[in-house]
């Protein structure tokens, strides 16, 4: 893979008079944790899908895991990509029990059905519930739980397949606060972890963004405001030109945080 995992040049995607993404340029390297930031409608959730290998740009080339999309067998690439989003959620069954929709992961399922799955499957689905904070809702039903309580559930499945690139969109979105810390708190410690994948986290927050995290991308109405390592990329003059207000940007040495001037 010549040490990146993920590579678009020039990616577009138009719909109909709609221009989602244009001339997006981003690498993403073995051992990078990228934050995506940028506000409602800047093209965060269309450039994640189409890492996820879940959407085609309108024009440009996109490598994923050493394989150009459009030319490769997506089947096969999808169980190396953890991927959560609400999207996601969106097309999980009510009625799902949560140990086996994480267990499902592993084999390109969504979901509980008729297949039959080994211990050492069970065990490593419960180990990832119990590292989220969430191995007391094994034996729940999805539809049963709390918005905190399914971002938990579906990170730990994005990861059951031992993935190459992990993406969360919007991990804590609709989280109150105490949430919202415990999870940035969790992310922190697996974007530390050396064996952990590649990661992109996409976020409206400077505030979420987690300890450990490496690079950040900024986009705003399809473009890119600003790329590249994170205390480069985060300051003053990029943040008020991604979001369009006068902002002041401050770090404490692990956490960001962002107001208006």
């Amino acid at each position: 893979m010549n040490g990146h995992v993920l590579r678009m040049s020039g990616v577009g995607v138009r719909r109909g008079r709609a221009e989602l993404l244009d001339g997006v340029d981003w690498t993403v390297e073995e051992d990078e944790r990228w934050v995506v930031i940028g506000p409602n409608g800047a093209g965060k959730t269309t450039l994640l899908r189409i890492a996820a290998t879940q959407l085609h740009p309108t024009r440009g080339t996109v490598d994923v895991l050493g394989e150009r999309l459009g030319g490769s067998d997506v089947f096969e690439l999808r169980p190396l990509i953890g991927f959560a989003s609400s999207a996601v959620a969106g097309r999980i069954e009510d009625d799902s029990v949560v140990r086996e929709l994480v267990v499902s992961a592993a084999y390109g399922y969504l979901g509980s059905g008729k297949e039959q799955y080994g211990t050492p499957d069970h065990a490593r689905a419960r180990a990832l519930l119990a590292r989220w904070g969430a191995v007391q809702l094994e034996d729940r039903r999805f539809g049963t739980l709390s918005e905190g309580e399914r971002k938990r559930v579906l990170i730990a499945r994005s990861l059951m397949a031992d993935p190459e690139l992990l993406l969360l969109d919007e991990p804590a979105a609709g989280l109150d606060l105490g949430g919202r810390e415990d999870l940035v708190r969790r992310l922190g410690r697996l974007a530390g972890d050396e064996a952990a994948p590649a990661m992109v986290v996409v976020t409206h927050h400077v505030e979420e963004i987690p300890p450990g995290f490496t690079h950040a991308l900024l986009l705003r109405g399809g473009g890119v405001v600003a790329a590249g390592p994170l205390e480069d990329v985060m300051t003053a003059d990029n943040l008020s030109a991604t979001f369009g207000l006068e902002l002041k940007v401050e770090n404490d040495g692990d956490r960001w945080s962002a107001r208006a001037v």
